[in-house]
């Protein structure tokens, strides 16, 4: 292997580990804020790492696919409303030491003849790099100066939760439809569950999806869950696959097999939606 060959294998390696590892350090408390009736609410922001860690926040609109995916936009589609102008947030950038925390405090402020329906954007949390020691810019050039070879990573990894004004009368409904039992894939051995979650209304839905069988003999056995999914407005629909688990050498049986859609446990766990399949 060439050296230069082999310094880009290694800043992949070393990036996807500081990625992973960045990701777990940072704690978000709720992961979801909705404003309601409310003008006030927080974001508690902990750091479970080992080194202090420096996040730069932001608000940043989004838009969300078809498979639960997003991408940033700047201007809106049809449909779309943006809640960023009407909310203000402080500190814009915080340095949490390892095992602290820190508040972010977020004020919302409507604009007098603001229109009824779901405005949504999302708070950011970006990772900001660390401007010294063995990992800076100005280390790595005197290592090259000296001749060396020299692998410089800076991994700006974060979060982001959705931040949702409702004004005046807003409703979701939801129904799940195309239920499909995908085989077995290195991915998912024990088969899949494929879906379509169906919005209407002019709110939002969130909730947990979860899948259960329950056999001839009328024993029911869970075999998967997703906590907190949602299909934003103005989606009409969201894709779903589920991973199946099965105890380990044991076929799916045959009976029905269900799908259900609720409210968050701390939301009271609604029935939203449900679905099932025969299975032969």
């Amino acid at each position: 292997m060439t050296p230069a060959l082999f310094v880009r294998v290694a800043a992949a390696l070393a990036l996807a580990v500081l990625a992973q590892t960045a990701r777990a350090d940072l704690m978000l408390f709720p992961t979801r804020i909705v404003f309601d009736k409310q003008r006030a609410a927080q974001v508690e922001l902990m750091n479970q790492g080992t080194t202090p860690e420096t996040y730069r926040i932001s608000l940043v609109n989004r838009r969300m696919g078809p498979n639960g995916e997003f991408t940033p936009i700047t201007e809106p589609g049809p449909g779309e409303q943006f809640a960023d102008a009407m909310l203000r947030f402080s500190p814009h950038q915080v340095t949490i030491p390892p095992g602290g925390s820190q508040i972010v405090r977020i004020l919302l402020r409507k604009p007098a003849e603001l229109a009824g329906g779901e405005y949504r954007s999302h708070l950011q949390f970006e990772r900001v790099a660390e401007a010294s020691g063995a990992s800076s810019l100005e280390d790595a050039a005197r290592r090259n100066a000296a001749g060396g070879l020299s692998v410089t990573i800076n991994a700006l990894v974060g979060a982001s939760i959705p931040v949702i004004v409702r004004q005046g009368a807003t409703q979701g409904r939801v129904s799940l439809g195309e239920l499909q039992l995908l085989p077995p894939s290195p991915a998912a051995p024990g088969g899949s569950v494929s879906l379509q979650m169906l919005r209407e209304g002019n709110a939002s839905v969130y909730g947990d999806l979860e899948v259960s069988i329950t056999t001839r003999d009328g024993v029911t056995v869970p075999l998967a869950k997703a906590g907190g999914v949602a299909v934003y407005v103005p989606n009409a629909a969201r894709h779903a696959v589920l991973p199946l688990q099965l105890p380990e050498g044991r076929p799916l049986p045959a009976g029905t097999l269900k799908v259900s859609y609720r409210e968050r446990p701390e939301a009271g766990a609604r029935l939203l939606a449900e679905a099932s399949l025969a299975l032969p």
